[in-house]
């Protein structure tokens, strides 16, 4: 009587650990926090849960241009980057950016054409 060679060992599989939201949800100030309801900045990606995170790519302002807190050319202004200034960019949509202006610390909308990549 032959015997059949044994099964191979199933490798251990840890057990499935689930993570739970608690308490309440916080509103992050958008003028402040890089976080729309589409996009976060991917350093706050332990705070905020979004459908998408970016990486900032560091650009500077070419030319003057205020910061707004929408798309919107009429929308209200924030600060207004001087030729220069740092601006961390991580969304381009149409002919606008999204992004940070580290010096203010304001989160909001610039002209794309507003700005360049630092060298």
């Amino acid at each position: 009587m032959s015997q059949s060679p044994a099964a191979p060992a199933q490798p251990q599989v840890p057990a499935r650990r689930s993570f739970a939201l608690v308490g309440r949800s916080r509103t992050l100030d958008p003028t402040r926090f890089a976080v729309r309801s589409d996009l976060a900045d991917v350093r706050l990606a332990d705070q905020v849960f979004a459908p998408h995170y970016a990486a900032h790519q560091p650009r500077r302002a070419a030319a003057a241009a205020d910061l707004r807190t929408a798309r919107a050319a009429d929308s209200a202004v924030l600060t207004t980057l001087a030729p220069g200034d740092a601006f961390e960019l991580l969304d381009v949509t149409g002919d606008t950016a999204w992004g940070i202006a580290p010096a203010s610390g304001f989160v909001g909308y610039v002209p794309a054409a507003a700005l360049e990549e630092q060298p």
